[in-house]
């Protein structure tokens, strides 16, 4: 690995306090790099001071939802791309672009969750397949996201420099169709650090730690990653509510131990799915991780939460938040049964409907 962190900065927030928009100042161009050796990220040993106020800051968030209202947060933004849908709502914008995660913060809700991996030249960037496809000469490319240096990764689909045109952007579906990642309104990949700085400061994000479910990980490899995300985190977060999860049980453990800032959460499919690691296959599983480790909450898929309903109850006495993700949080009746059982927040798709749904009405508000 190359020993520098590589991040592109050319776009700052400004924020009207009483309009509560937010506008964006530009950078000229060409980028200029900011490089961090990694000699510079914290290790075991260098945890930062003051660490309540975040961590205190982030949970309140997610634990004031069974009291007082639910916790709505964005999927990769204002909804994932599920591109053979025939439901134009989940090909409206990118997802995990600065586009999505700006669009989702004109509605009520808490959080963007997206995913971090890092380059091979040590940068974060937010993107969720393990591979990016490409048409090269007429053959499809693919290659790991994670084998790219982070000038190669974004350049692929739309420029920001409008003299560029970007390799053209496929994607692979679950049955193994390849599709053209066509939206209405595209935007080009972004950095962990330009989400920093061109989102709205208010809005928490729930940063996915994501590692490829069929690679085996050294601990080093894992721990290595880790700081270079927090290098960034700990530069750019300044006041933002942030919550990190991961499906790789020793990447929530070993996050949890490299820092005590932010919350850490273990997202499990709670047996839906079952893999060759037991920590991932149930919900009680997932509690006995979090107990040893320290997390601080679990992200359940929704359909796992249903199935085993007295699961809510071990996890509210173990003191641990609960999240949701998956389909059925599109449906408003089933996110707002989850509220009555005391979830405390759900990851959604079609952020307009359901933040619409859960809206206050005239008769609940006197």
């Amino acid at each position: 690995m190359f020993p520098f962190v590589c991040c592109f900065q050319h776009i700052s927030p400004i924020s009207d306090p009483n309009s509560g928009t937010l506008a964006f100042r530009s950078h000229p161009l060409p980028m200029a790099l900011k490089a961090v050796h990694v000699s510079d990220v914290p290790t075991l040993d260098q945890v930062p001071a003051a660490p309540t106020v975040a961590l205190s800051s982030s949970l309140t968030r997610l634990f004031k939802g069974a009291a007082e209202r639910l916790v709505v947060i964005g999927h990769r933004g204002k909804g994932m791309n599920a591109l053979a849908s025939p439901d134009r709502r989940l090909k409206e914008v990118k997802e995990n672009s600065l586009r999505s995660f700006n669009e989702a913060a004109r509605f009520n809700i808490d959080f963007v969750e997206f995913d971090v991996q890092v380059t091979k030249d040590d940068c974060p960037i937010i993107f969720h397949d393990n591979l990016i496809l490409t048409e090269e000469h007429g053959n499809l490319s693919e290659k790991h996201v994670t084998d790219l240096c982070l000038g190669e990764f974004l350049s692929y689909g739309p420029q920001r420099d409008p003299a560029k045109v970007g390799k053209p952007l496929l994607r692979k579906t679950k049955d193994g169709r390849i599709l053209t990642w066509d939206v209405e309104a595209d935007d080009p990949f972004c950095t962990l650090q330009d989400a920093f700085q061109g989102v709205d400061s208010h809005l928490g994000f729930n940063i996915e730690l994501k590692f490829d479910d069929h690679v085996i990980y050294k601990e080093e490899q894992l721990a290595h990653a880790l700081r270079v995300v927090l290098r960034v985190v700990f530069e750019f977060a300044e006041e933002r509510p942030i919550v990190f999860s991961s499906f790789q049980p020793d990447a929530a453990r070993l996050m949890r131990g490299l820092q005590n800032v932010y919350p850490v959460f273990f997202l499990t499919n709670g047996g839906t799915e079952m893999y060759r690691d037991a920590r991932r296959n149930s919900l009680d599983e997932a509690i006995k991780l979090c107990m040893a480790s320290g997390l601080q909450g679990i992200v359940s898929e929704v359909r796992a939460f249903f199935r085993n309903p007295a699961a809510v109850a071990r996890i509210k006495e173990s003191n641990l938040a609960l999240l949701t993700y998956g389909q059925l949080n599109n449906v408003p009746k089933t996110v707002y049964m989850q509220q009555l059982m005391g979830v405390n927040g759900v990851i959604v798709d079609l952020v307009k409907e359901i933040t619409e749904a859960l809206r206050p009405h005239p008769m609940q508000l006197k």
